[in-house]
This record gives C-alpha cells, structure tokens and sequence, in this order.
C-alpha cells in the first residue's frame, strides 16, 4: 500500500466511509489520527474508545489535532475552509485529500482489485465478495461501509475493514460524488442503475465509464438500464447474473424464507444448490453478483457457493434485533426508494402486520426523492400497516429545513396509516403502544448510528 510512513488526519473519523479506510492505512504502517463531531458531542463513546484502543489519536474538532505540514488532512470536498481543522490545515501548507481519494490511491496500488459499484447493494456485495475470497484463502483486504457480521470479534467491534496480504483488495465504490471514475479496477461489478444522487444521465456516463475500463465486467442482466449501458460498450470480458435465461450466473428454483433464501446456481453446465442466511430476492442477486466476481477472480464456482453460505450478514441490513412475545423487531439502512422497497417486499412475502418507522437521513433527501419514497410505502403496504416517520436525522449546519418529514407523510394517502411525529422517543412510545403479537417492526434510516440502539430499545421494551 502507498500510505506506509505517511500521517493522515482524517476530520470526520468516525463515518461509515471514513473509519474503515482509517483502519486500513493504520494496519499499513501510517500514523492516524482524527476528530469527530460526535465526539464533540458525546456521541458513539464506543467507536471512539475503540478507536483509541487501536492507536489512533482522536482530537476535538477545533484544528488542535493538526501540529505539523507534513499531516495529509483527509476531509469531504464539501466541509468549508472556516471549519477550524480545515483552517489550520491550511495555515500549515498540509495537502488535503478526500476519503475517495486515498481510497483509490490504496485500491489502485493493489495487484488484484474488485470494485462494486451499483445504486443498491454495493455494500452487502462487497462483503459477500471479501468472504468468498476469505474463505477460499486468498487473505484479501475488504472496504465496505457497513459492518461485517463475518469479521466481527472482541478486538473488531465496528469491522467494516479487514487488511489482509494476500494483494487483493475488494471495495465498494459511490458515485452519489463522482469519485467512482478515480478507481481503475480490474473487476468491476455494476449490480443496478438507478435514481439515488444524481440524474440517470450523468450515472449512465459513471457507470459506463467504471465498466468500461476494467479488465473483467460483471454486471446485472435484470437491470434494464444496465443491460442498456452494457450494449452500448466494447467489453472485452464479461460476465452477466440474473434470473432470467441467458445470464452467464443464474438464480433458478427459488425458496423464500422469512430469514433466509435457497437457490439453483445454474453455470456453465453446472447446478449448484446454495443456501444463504440472508432473506429476498435482493439478496439472491447479490449472492449472484458476488459469485461471478469471485468466478471472475479465480475462485471455483463451487467454493464460492460452498463459501457463501457462510455468509451472515451486515449489521444495518436486514438485521433481526430480536423477536419478543411474537413481534419482531429489524433494524435496516434503507433510506433510498429502491432499499425501502427491497425490504418492504422481503417483509411483505411473509404474513402479519407491518409497522414500519423511517427516520429520513437529512432534508435534502426529502426534497429530492420524498415523493418517490411517499410512493414506496403507499404502493407496498396495506390498510393494515403502519408507517411512522420522525424528523430527519440533523446534526447541526446551514441546511434548508423548511421541508421536512410531514411532507413524506402527507403524500401517502392510499395504503397504510402514515404519521408524522416530530421527536424520534415519541415516535417509540407510539411503536410500542400498536404493537401486537405477529407484527414486524422496521426500524429505517442513515447517518446516525443510534438507530441501532433505538431499535434495541423498543425490543427491551416489548417484555413490557
């Protein structure tokens, strides 16, 4: 890796992007450190304990963790130069990078490298990825932005990283910034293109730009506008899943389980029974997309199906908190139209009630796709259903927050009851109170990690 003898600082340490790259270049012999406005504002006291514990130097978030020219700040292009890291940064002469940017500088040096891209998806996929390859002992270093159930042990609570020495490295790539187009895979994996951060028009050059300069392509036969993007490029190499006929990998003979899911693997003239512990077809796709990467990669068909059974999940994604006095409680990322829908749906093949808490991950978001969301849930869930949401997850700045959650509320006027309750403890008094036994409590949302703890809360609370 390129970042041995370097000191980076990285403002914003703990983010789910940020905190697993840190990880990495600290294992690479760097020196790290960093400051968070969590921190600041007693927030998380758990990540950044362990963080400590890890060697890394944490600092309030008032530039006095930057001492010399020589740090490489690692901050977001959009932080401003008056927030005091940045300013002292500045008056330093340090080089600022973004975290794409030293990302790619580490996946570019790498012999082997897997990138996932794709609206939805990319991180379950690249963890996927990361253990087919652990598993079938190829030591890889795997970046992803959520936690990896798989790697988690006493001394990794928060493993969204691993650093392995096996000189390959798998990583999840965004385009919500662009910074997809920094990376120069060898095997680039597109699972889907859809309306997230930026207008088809300009995913649809990002995309075709990532697949177009990769050694291997792997992309999504099921994806209407990615098999468009595919025929309109001269792939060298490539290789399509799907469930439909003519994908190279295909799903066949599907079982829906309510925590799980079976399948035929069908390739290359082999039939292959796989077994995941992850429910939906979502997830099916992205065993798919998972097991032709590692194919792409040199790993056997069979190992990899063999592997991928093992697979146990990201925590955010689909995560069963707990079930107490027959009503369940799931904590899940969904934030976007697509990742709601995949998990109302997965809900859905399954009886009993759904009550459904969404917690919108900032006001833009709801001027930019809260009709598409309103449309989710309205379209998805029935008379019977709840939907409940809190106002948005805000930790302070110049946002305009003239639009809020009430206007996500106020657009579902078919299908379930939908409510708006501005304070998030409200919200969970008001959980508490439908819930009967059968029902299924969704807890949804980004950006704030305490999500996690309010859906352990109600769950405590249900014993009630």
């Amino acid at each position: 890796m390129m970042s041995k003898d370097k000191s980076y600082y990285f403002c914003g340490i703990g983010g789910s992007g940020m905190l697993p790259l840190a990880m990495i270049v600290r294992e690479s012999g760097a020196a790290v450190a960093g400051s968070d406005r969590a921190l600041d504002q007693g927030r998380l006291a758990a990540k950044f304990a362990w963080l400590q514990e890890k060697g890394i130097g944490l600092f309030p978030q008032d530039g006095s963790g930057l001492t010399s020219g020589d740090q490489v700040l690692i901050a977001s292009a959009a932080i401003e130069d008056t927030v005091p890291d940045v300013a002292q940064a500045n008056a330093l002469g340090c080089q600022r990078m973004t975290r794409a940017e030293l990302l790619a500088e580490q996946f570019n040096a790498a012999a082997n490298s897997i990138a996932v891209g794709g609206t939805s998806g990319k991180s379950t996929v690249t963890g996927m990825i990361g253990w087919i390859l652990t598993e079938a002992g190829r030591d890889p270093t795997i970046m992803n932005g959520a936690v990896m159930k798989n790697f988690v042990a006493d001394d990794a609570p928060f493993a969204s990283s691993r650093v392995g020495q096996g000189g390959i490295m798998v990583s999840e790539v965004d385009e919500s910034d662009g910074s997809i187009a920094l990376f120069d895979p060898e095997i680039a994996v597109l699972n889907n293109v859809s309306l997230d951060h930026k207008s088809l028009e300009e995913l649809r050059v990002l995309f075709g730009d990532f697949a177009g300069k990769a050694h291997h392509a792997v992309w999504n036969a099921d994806d209407a506008e990615t098999v468009a993007l595919v025929n309109g490029l001269s792939l060298t190499d490539s290789l399509s899943f799907g469930f439909g006929e003519g994908a190279n990998f295909r799903a066949t003979e599907i079982v829906d389980e309510p925590v799980s899911s079976r399948f035929v693997l069908e390739t290359g003239g082999q039939a292959l029974d796989v077994t995941l512990q992850v429910p939906g077809r979502h997830n099916i796709a992205n065993a798919l997309a998972a097991m032709t990467a590692a194919s792409a990669a040199g790993v056997p068909v069979a190992k990899a199906a063999e592997a991928i059974a093992g697979f146990t999940g990201l925590a955010r994604r689909f995560d069963i908190v707990g079930t107490r006095g027959g009503i369940s409680v799931i904590d899940d990322f969904g934030h976007n139209p697509d990742k709601i829908a995949a998990t109302l749906k997965t809900m859905k093949a399954f009886p009993g009630r759904i009550i459904a808490f969404f917690q919108p991950h900032g006001f833009g978001p709801i001027r930019k796709m809260g009709a598409e969301l309103a449309e989710v849930f309205a379209d998805l869930l029935d008379a019977d259903d709840k939907v409940l949401l809190s106002d948005p997850v805000y930790f302070g700045g110049t946002v305009d927050r003239s639009m809020g959650s009430e206007a996500i509320v106020d657009r579902i006027t078919s299908g379930p009851e939908a409510v708006h309750i501005a304070e998030r403890e409200v919200c969970g008094d008001r959980i508490v109170e439908w819930a009967r036994t059968g029902d299924r409590i969704v807890i949804m949302g980004a950006r704030d990690d305490t999500l996690s703890s309010f859906a352990a809360g109600i769950l405590e609370r249900l014993d009630g």
